[in-house]
């Protein structure tokens, strides 16, 4: 080999010797070979050493931290108990209320009659009653049909002849039987005095009116009972007694229509016998 050409391979080995070195260096961020032999690394963990929390203080500004009093915790604890208790029994109070007043509540079907009453002085096969003004009138009755009972009522007496309402009671006691008693001399010489006419009993609910529609079960206008009421005359002796309607002029009249009457009848019957061929 030529001294030139061996100087020259000198050279070159020793450039190559230079850089193998670095091929193979970590340190240095360029080399290729590094991230394909090695791949790469992440360093991300700090190399600063972690540094420990310190444990605070018990103290603060050299004064000891206020603890809970025992006895006060017990006291809000007592507290809340007892609020909740309270709570619960006013709940429960309140609860058992509602149920109690929900389960004293009737529901009466819409198909149920209305309530009345049933005389029992006069009694039903008694007939027709007539009273005297001037005297004590005594009314019994018995309801009928009444599934709530009223609070009250009222007793009335009305007559169609003068459109009056004569008042026998006002806001009476309710008993299984009713009663009362009304003393007809006192609306003898009223604002409108008693007529020898007809007269209706009237009871309803004090909390309701005449007018109202009775609900089922609830007592309504009881006003079935009729009864009549007569001024009373004086006495006259009968040779002086003349009646009004009995003079002779009217009695002749009324033969002379009767008469008049049956003759017409019997003549229809004969006409009728002699169509038929009765004759």
């Amino acid at each position: 080999m030529r001294p030139a050409q061996l100087l020259a391979a000198v050279v070159a080995l020793s450039s190559v010797t230079a850089a193998w070195p670095d091929m193979f260096d970590h340190t240095n961020a360029i080399s290729p070979v590094k991230n394909v032999i090695y791949g790469r690394q992440d360093n991300s963990e700090s190399t600063e050493p972690s540094k420990t929390a310190e444990p605070k203080s018990s103290a603060t500004d050299g004064k000891p931290e206020k603890t809970e009093d025992p006895k006060e915790t017990n006291s809000g604890s007592a507290s809340a108990t007892a609020t909740g208790k309270d709570k619960a029994s006013q709940t429960g109070k309140a609860s058992g209320t509602a149920s109690a007043t929900k389960s004293k509540s009737k529901s009466i079907a819409p198909d149920k009659p209305a309530g009345g009453i049933q005389m029992i002085t006069p009694e039903a096969i008694a007939g027709p009653q007539y009273y005297k003004i001037g005297d004590w009138v005594t009314f019994a009755w018995n309801y009928t049909s009444l599934l709530v009972t009223p609070k009250a009522i009222d007793i009335m007496a009305t007559c169609t002849k003068n459109q009056a309402t004569y008042t026998l009671a006002v806001n009476q006691s309710v008993e299984e039987t009713g009663r009362i008693l009304w003393d007809t001399s006192k609306d003898k010489d009223s604002n409108n005095p008693l007529l020898t006419e007809m007269y209706t009993l009237l009871v309803y609910d004090s909390e309701s009116d005449v007018t109202a529609i009775p609900s089922p079960g609830h007592l309504g206008s009881a006003n079935s009972f009729r009864f009549g009421l007569y001024q009373p005359q004086k006495y006259v002796p009968w040779a002086e007694f003349e009646c009004a309607n009995c003079n002779g002029a009217m009695g002749t009249l009324t033969l002379n229509a009767l008469f008049i009457t049956c003759a017409t009848t019997f003549g229809s019957l004969l006409y009728f016998a002699y169509s038929f061929g009765a004759f």
